[in-house]
């Protein structure tokens, strides 16, 4: 009996390294033109205190945009609810490249690798906003709800960088 519930716990814990290491990826980018400089989306992206002004997804930031730095972001997706969660600053290069990790308990069950690209494009920039889930979550979870929110957001950084650069004009 007791090399049969061995047995049996082996093989449990060989079907959860396989499905933590099978765990599925999934990915959701969008992109806007913002008619203003990458310093000047740089300078309204990279104030997280600001975003309570102008952000209609993520609706709260605090902390500071240093690498290794926790941040405490609250999230207003348009399907409802509200939720603050943690995440780790991955990299910060100004007027270029701003990405941090979310993690739900423990790795694999879900994270989220949140990035925001900005390009020089056409005398204005070209910005890349997606994140990149991984987890054995995304087998029960639709992530691509969340592009809407996703798009939403970068329609207001858009309108919020061009009326400061209209103003400084």
């Amino acid at each position: 009996m007791t090399a049969l519930l061995c047995l049996a716990a082996a093989l449990a814990v060989l079907a959860a390294a396989a499905a933590f290491a099978l765990a599925p990826r999934r990915e959701v980018v969008t992109e806007v033109a913002i008619d203003a400089p990458p310093a000047a989306v740089w300078a309204v992206l990279a104030d997280p205190e600001g975003h309570a002004g102008w952000n209609p997804f993520l609706v709260a930031m605090r902390g500071e945009l240093v690498e290794g730095a926790r941040l405490a972001n609250t999230m207003r997706p348009a399907g409802g609810g509200e939720m603050t969660f943690r995440p780790t600053v991955l990299k910060v290069v100004p007027g270029r490249e701003l990405r941090w990790l979310g993690r739900l308990v423990l790795p694999r069950i879900f994270d989220g690798e949140h990035y925001f690209l900005l390009r020089e494009h056409e005398g204005g920039t070209r910005l890349v906003h997606g994140e990149t889930f991984r987890g054995v979550a995304l087998w029960f979870l639709d992530v691509t709800r969340f592009r809407a929110d996703f798009e939403a957001m970068n329609a207001a950084l858009k309108a919020r960088v061009e009326t400061a650069a209209g103003a400084k004009r």
